[in-house]
């Protein structure tokens, strides 16, 4: 594919279009639905299983649009690395006060190499150049992880906030995380959608009917791609095959997700009417969140990618009381700014509640928590027309020790966002000197090598 990446979502009219595109549609519509590219790994039996000790179980990348000022996040006076126990937190990231011991602020990280202006997209989790409407150029570093980490029924789930609006006219996007070159992983937007996906078989009511009748609709087009294909020019075949992968693979989670419906049943989130209804978009972008929790706390998924403005340039907080919406929130200060305290607060209200659920859950000796890594940033490092020269970062959780936490460091020298990534996955047992940068990339771009002892304990 080229040009722009659209979203693809059922439409009954869909059966008046040939053949060809409809299949094409509808198998990149199933795969988007499930945060994944058309022909998804699910249940991989090659991953690499960590090997480090106390490493990661699960990782959560949370993107917020339009950039990360570090002014709303370095508390005052810290102008040299430290400890954060006798610090204050800036008001936009206050909640995090009582989970401090777990926090890690990290600025001087760079990523002028993605050139993220008003987003660097594919490039900010991938660490290479982005650009709207550019296909990314090789894998993201959630994707990588999805890999590494062991096996779930789904290994990767995104989901994406933004307006009402776009969220219904465009229900799966893709912005920020990829499987490889060219290849694009969508995030969900609409809730209705992702619950049918993941619960509409323990279900009751319509949502049962609908799901039911979505997952007949999957098996007879499956069984009619695969038997349609064979007459196909050779150059076709191939692509044509991906597709009909794709309904394949969406036919086999919705049977992994059956053989442990007893199980579901304890983490399905209650639906009410904002998903039905909702009055603003956060209505709509705390459900998501709420699915995105349960799909960590039931094992359905080990890595979770969070994108708040879906790496756009939109983004709507209406329930907020913020009335500016878009582009324009890019063009403002944020530091000390009543639209974005309200925003970033309600980020870390999320963090929050992150925590709090899977500190809820015993794993080990611990809980889910103690075994999770939380990663906050901006697809737009420090701010909208930005060179990238500060992408400022926030780590949430130690892993047994791992990584350093209670503390901000602020990163000398030249060292880009890829060495952070290389770092989180060496955390995981995958031995990565450099992620997504040739050595001919480093000389220019990173004044060191290996990985970023500055948050490892």
């Amino acid at each position: 594919m080229t040009g722009k990446w659209k979203s693809v979502r059922f439409d009954p009219d869909i059966v008046m279009m040939t053949r060809r595109k409809t299949l094409q549609s509808l198998a990149a519509g199933f795969g988007a639905s499930l945060g994944s590219t058309v022909l998804p790994s699910f249940g991989n039996g090659n991953k690499l299983i960590s090997s480090a000790s106390g490493g990661p179980k699960r990782v959560i990348f949370f993107m917020q649009n339009q950039g990360f000022e570090p002014g709303t996040c370095i508390p005052d006076g810290m102008g040299h690395s430290g400890s954060l126990a006798k610090a204050k937190l800036p008001e936009p990231i206050s909640a995090l006060e009582p989970f401090k011991d777990r926090l890690h602020i990290i600025s001087g990280l760079h990523g002028i190499h993605t050139s993220p202006s008003h987003s660097a997209f594919f490039g900010a989790l991938g660490g290479y150049r982005g650009s709207d409407g550019v296909p990314p150029s090789a894998s993201t570093i959630d994707y990588e992880l999805s890999k590494a980490l062991p096996d779930t029924l789904l290994p990767h789930l995104c989901i994406g906030m933004d307006s009402l609006e776009n969220m219904k006219t465009k229900p799966t996007v893709a912005n920020l995380s990829a499987s490889g070159a060219g290849q694009p992983i969508f995030m969900h937007s609409n809730p209705n959608h992702l619950y049918q996906t993941l619960y509409g078989g323990i279900s009751k009511g319509e949502i049962r009917k609908q799901h039911e009748a979505r997952s007949g609709m999957l098996e007879r087009i499956g069984q009619l791609a695969a038997a349609k294909g064979g007459a196909l020019p050779l150059s076709d075949k191939q692509r044509y095959g991906e597709f009909v992968g794709g309904f394949e693979d969406m036919n086999g989670l919705r049977e992994r997700l059956g053989k442990v419906s007893d199980h579901l049943r304890n983490f399905a989130p209650k639906v009410d009417a904002r998903y039905s209804s909702p009055e603003f978009e956060t209505d709509w972008h705390d459900v998501l969140l709420d699915l995105g929790i349960s799909s960590l706390k039931s094992g359905i998924t080990n890595v979770l990618t969070i994108g708040s403005g879906r790496g756009e340039i939109f983004g709507s907080w209406k329930g907020l009381g913020v009335e500016k919406q878009g582009h324009n929130l890019g063009h403002m200060t944020q530091k000390d700014n009543p639209i974005w305290i309200k925003i970033r607060q309600y980020n870390s209200r999320m963090l929050v509640k992150i925590m709090e659920e899977l500190e809820s859950v015993p794993e080990g000796s611990g809980t889910m928590m103690d075994n999770t890594l939380i990663v906050y940033t901006s697809n737009n490092a420090d701010k909208q027309h930005t060179n990238g020269a500060n992408w400022p970062v926030m780590l949430l959780g130690n892993c047994d020790g791992i990584f350093k936490s209670g503390c901000f460091t602020h990163v000398e020298g030249k060292r880009p966002i890829n060495t952070l990534y290389s770092t989180i996955l060496g955390s995981v047992g995958v031995s990565c000197d450099r992620f997504n940068m040739s050595e001919k990339m480093a000389k220019k771009f990173d004044s060191g090598s290996g990985p970023l002892k500055e948050i490892l304990a």
